[in-house]
């Protein structure tokens, strides 16, 4: 008798055994394909790889400040990402519900990073053909700021004009020789 309860026994034991391993090998394989690397139908290029996210911001049809963002290959931002911005800027929006305020004609002599400041080197257009009031230059301004301070390490911008501090505008309250930094109108 205690032979066959010792076979019962040893036979509910490796039944017991064998369910185990059918169980564990389940959740092992289910595990393996959870695992596996996702592999795209299509192959990722380089240069696709290379890609960023730029903020511009313009103004829209009714005078507000407008971000436009785009995807655009980071080699481009390497040598000078200011330099690279504002000539996006001064290009003007793909959106057509955008506009650039950036008086045309207007270039980009210098853009130089110092201590979280970028102190930007404009053409004398800048100051000479800007149009509207005082609230309008204060926006052209702010669209050349708030597109630079997109940057994590600036915080604020300065403006020269042909290379020379200036006061600003003639006839007009906004100083050029302030530091600006980024607000949203």
């Amino acid at each position: 008798m205690k032979k066959k309860a010792f076979i019962g026994i040893f036979l509910v034991i490796a039944f017991i055994g064998v369910i185990y391993m059918i169980v564990v090998s389940n959740i092992f394989h289910k595990n393996k394909e959870m695992i596996k690397e996702y592999v795209p139908e299509v192959e990722i290029s380089d240069s696709e790889l290379r890609k960023t996210f730029i903020t511009l911001y313009f103004v829209d049809e009714e005078g507000e400040l407008q971000s436009e963002n785009r995807l655009v290959d980071s080699k481009e931002l390497l040598r000078n990402p200011y330099i690279t911005l504002v000539g996006m800027l001064l290009e003007g929006p793909k959106d057509p519900k955008l506009k650039a305020i950036v008086p045309e004609g207007t270039k980009i002599i210098d853009a130089k990073l110092n201590k979280k400041c970028v102190t930007i080197n404009l053409s004398k257009e800048f100051v000479e053909k800007a149009e509207g009031d005082t609230v309008e230059k204060c926006k052209m301004i702010y669209t050349i700021v708030n597109t630079l301070t997109e940057l994590n390490e600036v915080q604020s911008v300065k403006f020269l004009i042909e290379g020379e501090k200036t006061d600003g505008f003639e006839g007009d309250a906004i100083k050029l020789t302030n530091e600006f930094v980024r607000t949203d109108f």
